[in-house]
């Protein structure tokens, strides 16, 4: 599917598929916050999950341990972040074999946040990746990778233009890179916009929607701000007063995000990624909102 087809509406949205992102458990509590999110979502039959990689590789033993598991204890797909920051083509090329030699054959190839966060200047490895296409190269000449990149609706804020950032996108694409998962964002103008832009280069591979359910709306709206998300007023507006009121800004977070697919979905877009910030019940509800119901369960005579 090379992505969505405007103002088509489609009775009952049979071909939707969804994906999740996790990111790997800092510690035993966490460890076990992963697993249980990883349990309840599991019957949703994602067509893939994603684990993250932290600033610099910092998480880089942690990020290979949890897609092993996944790979060998669950019947998900997983998909392993990669990024190029803080490591040599030599180190990254190894853990791309290390990912084959378990089964892993789906990454998402990222050039990564610098160690200091956004906004700090990314300096590449002296013996490193200099782009992501080229570690999308590397990915796909070390074994038949599935690739995933990102891509950016409201552009990445240190591209000059969105035209100079779908030119970053068609270099991750001439590489070897198979689907986008885009930035999230709240108004699905913004996604259509750039995707009609998109479509005009001639691209066509899936530009798969990234959604955020709002855990925290402060704290959303600060990540927002640091990579160029806009964050409308109405948005606001939704959770102003809520500071203090957990289980009605779930029951908000929930709707909102679900109005925001559901409006997706009736424009034609079928494939979704949630980033679930480890946090099960707020995806699963919104999924239930959209139509998804676990697979069936057999029972043996």
């Amino acid at each position: 599917m090379a992505g969505p087809i405007r103002n088509s509406r489609r009775n009952g949205h049979r071909d939707l598929t969804i994906s999740f992102e996790f990111f790997p458990p800092k510690n035993a509590e966490m460890e076990d916050g992963l697993w249980d999110c990883v349990a309840r979502l599991q019957p949703l039959n994602p067509s893939f999950v994603s684990v993250t990689y932290g600033a610099g590789g910092s998480t880089r033993e942690r990020t290979h341990a949890t897609v092993a598991r996944l790979s060998r204890e669950t019947g998900l797909n997983p998909a392993a972040h990669l990024t190029c920051v803080g490591a040599s083509r030599a180190d990254i090329k190894e853990v791309l074999q290390s990912y084959l030699d378990v089964g892993v054959k789906h990454i998402v190839a990222l050039r990564g946040d610098p160690p200091a966060g956004l906004g700090a200047a990314y300096e590449p490895h002296p013996d490193g990746f200099m782009s992501t296409a080229e570690l999308v190269k590397a990915a796909r000449e070390i074994g038949d990778f599935e690739v995933s990149v990102s891509a950016y609706p409201e552009k990445h804020p240190e591209s000059a233009s969105i035209d100079a950032d779908i030119d970053v996108l068609q270099a991750k694409i001439d590489a070897g890179a198979t689907r986008a998962i885009t930035q999230f964002f709240f108004d699905n103008d913004v996604y259509f916009r750039y995707f009609d832009r998109v479509l005009a280069r001639g691209i066509s591979i899936p530009i798969v929607p990234g959604i955020v359910p709002v855990q925290n709306f402060k704290q959303t709206r600060n990540f927002a701000q640091r990579c160029g998300t806009t964050v409308p007023q109405w948005l606001a507006d939704r959770f102003d007063g809520l500071d203090n009121d957990l289980p009605t800004r779930r029951l908000i977070a929930a709707a909102v995000a679900a109005e925001q697919v559901i409006d997706l979905l009736d424009q034609g877009v079928e494939q979704f990624h949630f980033y679930t910030m480890n946090k099960a019940d707020l995806v699963y509800a919104i999924c239930h909102l959209i139509g998804l119901r676990p697979a069936p369960t057999t029972v043996s005579a």
